[in-house]
């Protein structure tokens, strides 16, 4: 299988401060992380996580700013 080829299946995932990532479908999670319930190939995951993760801001940091805004 060359470097491009990757037939897993993944699944995206996600913690406490909304960031997402994928992870092999199969595996157990880290600590903190949780399924989102979206699983595919590794591709699919990524432009899922493209469409989803539209503030790379961690949750803490949004809500600090919200704070500081009011």
């Amino acid at each position: 299988m060359s470097v491009d080829e990757d037939n897993r299946t993944y699944r995206v995932v996600v913690n406490h401060e909304e960031q997402y990532s994928i992870w092999f479908t199969g595996r157990e999670l880290p600590t903190g992380w949780a399924p989102t319930g979206f699983e595919g190939p590794k591709a699919d995951c990524l432009a899922h996580i493209d469409e989803v993760w539209t503030d790379m801001r961690p949750l803490s940091l949004r809500l600090r700013m919200a704070d500081a805004e009011r």
